[in-house]
């Protein structure tokens, strides 16, 4: 039995050409999407001072204004999609600086947050801490924050929470007046 088909033409292995650019795959482009969609509600939940910034289409605002009013987690999906697909036509460089300092000060807020913690343990914990909390910060008012430091470390040991959190907005307060 033979066969009509011919095994050296162009449906061959040997006839097409292997370094040709088929662009990205299904996969990347599927990738791609859903960070943009990712960043779509990373967006909508900056505030809007923030987002003023940047220089939007009107079409970008508007899908940006009506996403309050959808409740509905299917339309809320389906919307996510719908202000992606607005944002591939905008300036996408000055929405990445905008999220990278929008990250920047998160990670700086979240750094100080855990320094007064580490400050606000250490005094319970060490008496020789009060003396290098008062040489980092002079303007303490040192009698207060001893009284404080009492109180914490008596409720700690009670296991209630009123007199850490006390020490630690206090600590907030002195450290916030140093910064200024």
């Amino acid at each position: 039995m033979t066969t009509d088909y011919d095994l050296t033409g162009p449906e061959t292995e040997e006839g097409f050409e292997l370094d040709q650019d088929l662009g990205p795959s299904k996969s990347q482009v599927k990738r791609e999407r859903q960070a943009l969609q990712a960043l779509a509600e990373r967006m909508v939940g900056m505030p809007r001072a923030e987002l003023l910034r940047l220089s939007l289409s009107e079409a970008t605002w508007a899908a940006i204004d009506e996403t309050p009013r959808i409740k509905d987690l299917r339309a809320r999906k389906r919307h996510w999609k719908r202000i992606a697909n607005l944002l591939e036509r905008e300036d996408m460089d000055a929405v990445h600086a905008l999220l990278d300092e929008a990250d920047a000060r998160e990670r700086a807020a979240s750094a100080r947050h855990h320094e007064l913690e580490r400050w606000r343990e250490r005094l319970i914990a060490e008496d020789a801490a009060l003396g290098a909390f008062i040489d980092t910060c002079p303007q303490v008012d040192r009698q207060h924050l001893r009284h404080l430091v009492r109180a914490a470390r008596r409720d700690t040991e009670q296991g209630r929470p009123e007199a850490p959190r006390k020490l630690f907005r206090y600590l907030r307060e002195v450290m916030d007046a140093a910064a200024d």
